[in-house]
């Protein structure tokens, strides 16, 4: 066990790293490069809406465990909004006619039981029960193979249900995607039954359901976060780290110090030598409009046949994610905020102008979830003895989501403590 711990990063990873080490009473230093914590989990109020928004929107499920006891152990009251069950709405803007679009919602029954692919008006229109039988084969798949290895990218499951929910969790085309990390998610969700499917938002936003009660939980615990501070370089004699260059100087370290490195993969590939990282990432598109949402509309809609995909609707404003946008990274942003509010005008039934939008691009938001860079990313423990690793794209068993953030961060705090970390798939 470390006595202190010099934490890197204060995105969720770091955030959970530094929480559990504080409950354990480890004397901790938090540093963030940006102004404020968050990393890609942020919120900020943005003046061309007027409003604030979250960076894009992040959804997590009712069953996350480290989500659960991250903000249990925070204190953060402020809610994760969802429906009671795991039910997701959708509307197929190729079929819009006089009557609008084809529309449907996938209801998940509570239970491990998956009675509900039994019920027409549960499951997606015109499938039968059989067209169920590839998720078994999911919950089977092995890191050495893709999605598409086990069940073919077609028909009426796939593309209305499977594709565009496995987009969404993985931002890498399904079909290319790993059936290690894709089992690891359902096993995890649709096979303990919508109890543990079910969708959660943050509302407000993020910074009030995760970053600052985490923050405020910390400096309760006389750990401050100190903001703009860039690591330059880590300093190594032997199996130790023994120094951080900051941009301002040059900080000495003893082996009883413990450094948690929380950084994006990209920044650690350049700090900690022959680290072999995840090297390719794809893109997040989000579409904010200061509009309020008509009475009626759905927390949240699937949307097929749009560029859009998700559209998640809040009281001040209308937002959309797309899932593994690097074709739209290079669009002009007016022309991408016109067609994708003439689609939410579809889906939703508005009709107006277009009105103030912001969009947000993120060219790295995550790493390909594919076998070959899921076998790239490192363990939290390094050859180094005071030197471990945290962040979503470290090896956590799932994609890069809130979930395994978190995880990696409780992992890395574990190994500093000397504990077995109670996650699996992190080795």
């Amino acid at each position: 066990m470390f006595l202190r711990a010099q934490v890197v990063g204060a995105g969720l990873a770091g955030l959970s790293a530094a929480v559990e080490l504080a409950r354990y009473g480890v004397n901790i230093t938090l540093s963030e490069a940006g102004p404020r914590a968050g990393g890609r989990c942020r919120s900020y109020f943005d003046p061309q809406l007027g409003l604030t928004i979250d960076n894009g929107n992040h959804l997590v499920l009712a069953g996350n465990p480290a989500v659960a006891c991250f903000r249990h152990v925070v204190g953060a009251t402020t809610p994760l909004a969802g429906p009671d069950h795991a039910e997701f709405a959708f509307t197929d803007l190729a079929s819009v006619g006089e009557k609008g679009g084809e529309s449907w919602c996938l209801r998940i029954n509570d239970g491990p039981l998956p009675w509900w692919v039994l019920v027409p008006s549960r499951r997606v229109p015109k499938t039968g029960v059989l067209d169920y039988a590839p998720l078994a084969r999911l919950l089977k798949g092995r890191a050495d193979q893709t999605i598409g290895d086990l069940v073919k990218p077609q028909g009426a499951v796939w593309e209305r249900m499977l594709r565009p929910i496995l987009l969404a969790a993985l931002n890498t085309e399904p079909a290319q995607a790993s059936a290690g990390l894709t089992a690891n998610v359902l096993a995890e969700t649709l096979a303990k039954g919508g109890r543990a499917s079910a969708p959660r938002v943050a509302v407000p936003d993020l910074a009030s359901a995760f970053i600052d009660p985490a923050v405020a939980w910390l400096a309760k615990h006389k750990v401050p976060l100190q903001t703009g501070r860039r690591l330059k370089a880590l300093h190594y004699t032997g199996d130790l780290v023994t120094a951080l260059e900051w941009a301002d100087g040059v900080q000495a370290i003893d082996p009883e110090t413990a450094v948690v490195l929380a950084v994006p993969a990209w920044v650690a590939s350049d700090l900690v030598p022959d680290l072999t990282v995840p090297d390719d990432h794809r893109a997040i598109l989000n579409a904010h409009f200061a509009c309020a949402p008509p009475a009626g509309a759905p927390a949240m809609l699937g949307l097929l046949n749009a560029t859009s995909e998700w559209i998640f609707t809040h009281p001040d404003r209308i937002s959309v994610t797309v899932s593994g946008a690097d074709r739209l990274m290079d669009e002009d942003r007016e022309a991408l905020a016109r067609l994708i509010w003439g689609e939410v005008c579809v889906a939703l039934g508005i009709v107006g102008d277009l009105p103030r939008w912001q969009i947000v691009k993120e060219k790295r938001a995550t790493f390909a979830a594919t076998p070959q860079q899921d076998a790239r990313r490192p363990t939290a423990q390094t050859r180094w003895r005071n030197l471990f690793l945290a962040g979503d794209w470290v090896r956590n068993g799932l994609p890069a989501t809130i979930e395994g953030a978190l995880r990696s961060g409780d992992t890395a705090a574990r190994l500093v403590l000397g504990y077995q970390p109670i996650y699996e798939g992190w080795r």
